[in-house]
């Protein structure tokens, strides 16, 4: 990957070339870690990383929720972080938190395994492409559904549980889009396979309930602050497909697309709005520290 060098592993760094696990290793057999995607931007003060604090507080629910006591305080990971970005010199990149359960015990009780800790960071662009930021990405509804919150806990960050976006988004791509919209066991709209929904309609913004199986993203409540910094009213609710397809726009949010149109749904044409451009606009003057909110938004080491 561009740019590792290091890897953090349970406290100390170990040269990229030489990170192992073993190949018996829990999580790699039944998917039992937790994670985070994460972003730090270039600013005039170095490295700054977006709602770092959230998103370690969300690793940490992630991992309870799966019966996992992550070995490290909050202000340890963060510590940790921020010494992975300076030792692979970055001054920019995405960063990869990741709680597994290791070599201990095989079968599905995984109580007994011992739990890792690991920060990656490497140097990644636009997730759905530069020019997706512009014009916009082709979308579909899935044929698969978003994992219901009584069968795993939507609301967790877990490994096993992408399996539901990869083959949602493995759709998408066989069939020439370029992502997907996953509906629920309602028929509701939920997420991408990796990012949260917003429509605009009438000037405000719509998005889907957390009770509608949707990940609650930090990049998703980032947005909501923003637009009502802008006088942008966001209105929380079960949406259809169909109005999807006629709302004045449609963009997806998420660490890896940030703010991203959506041109089309499952070939209705949508388009990109000055909504979406304005919020993306905001966004970006943030995240880059050309904002008055990014001393808000944006974390350095202390």
């Amino acid at each position: 990957m561009e740019g590792a060098e290091r890897i953090w592993f349970d406290g100390s760094l170990v040269e990229y070339d030489e990170m192992k696990v073993h190949v018996l290793t829990h999580a790699l057999h039944y998917g039992s870690g937790v994670f985070e995607g994460i972003r730090a931007y270039p600013t005039d003060r170095g490295a700054g990383v977006f709602h770092l604090t959230d998103h370690l507080q969300r690793l940490r629910r992630s991992a309870a929720q799966y019966y996992m006591d992550v070995p490290y305080s909050l202000e340890e990971l963060a510590a940790a972080t921020h010494e992975t970005i300076a030792a692979n010199r970055l001054p920019s990149c995405y960063i990869r938190p990741l709680v597994f359960r290791g070599h201990g015990e095989m079968g599905v009780n995984p109580l007994n395994c011992p739990i890792h800790v690991m920060i990656a960071v490497w140097t990644w662009g636009a997730y759905l492409g530069e020019a997706a930021l512009e014009n916009g990405i082709r979308c579909m509804i899935s044929s698969w559904r978003r994992i219901g919150p009584n069968m795993i806990p939507a609301t967790a960050k877990a490994s096993g549980q992408y399996l539901n976006s990869q083959l949602a988004k493995m759709e998408a791509l066989k069939h020439g889009f370029d992502e997907a919209i996953l509906l629920n066991e309602q028929g509701m709209i939920a997420d991408g396979s990796g990012e949260n929904v917003f429509a605009v309609q009438k000037g405000r913004l719509l998005t889907p309930p957390i009770s509608a199986s949707c990940l609650p993203g930090i990049t998703r409540a980032a947005v909501m602050e923003m637009a009502a910094e802008m006088g942008i009213e966001t209105i929380e609710r079960d949406l259809t497909r169909a109005e999807l397809y006629f709302a004045d726009e449609v963009f997806l949010t998420g660490t890896a697309a940030e703010v991203t149109p959506v041109a089309s749904l499952d070939d209705h044409h949508i388009g990109t709005g000055p909504i979406t451009k304005q919020i993306q606009k905001t966004f970006f003057d943030v995240v880059h520290g050309r904002h008055p909110l990014s001393d808000t938004y944006l974390e350095f080491p202390v």
